[in-house]
């Protein structure tokens, strides 16, 4: 993945199904533009959940790493508002 300097970085490492998702919309919805937000779960439902979620909210899952039993999601928001 990139530099991760423009980045808020999100350890959701031991989280279970639904925090990751919850945590990451939160997330998600309150970075700055011109920002990404780096997620690193464990749960490996997030490597179902996560992608859908982004794709709920419109923004765009730039890259998904795998290393053991963790999972990393590189995410930029949509330029337009957030869901409701």
């Amino acid at each position: 993945m990139q530099d991760e300097s423009d980045s808020l970085v999100l350890d959701l490492s031991g989280l279970k199904c639904p925090l990751p998702v919850l945590r990451t919309r939160k997330a998600l919805r309150r970075l700055p533009a011109g920002r990404t937000l780096v997620v690193t779960c464990t749960d490996p439902l997030a490597a179902i959940d996560i992608p859908n979620l982004v794709r709920e909210e419109g923004a765009r899952l730039d890259g998904t790493e795998r290393d053991g039993d963790r999972v990393r999601f590189r995410i930029s928001p949509s330029v337009k508002p957030p869901h409701s």
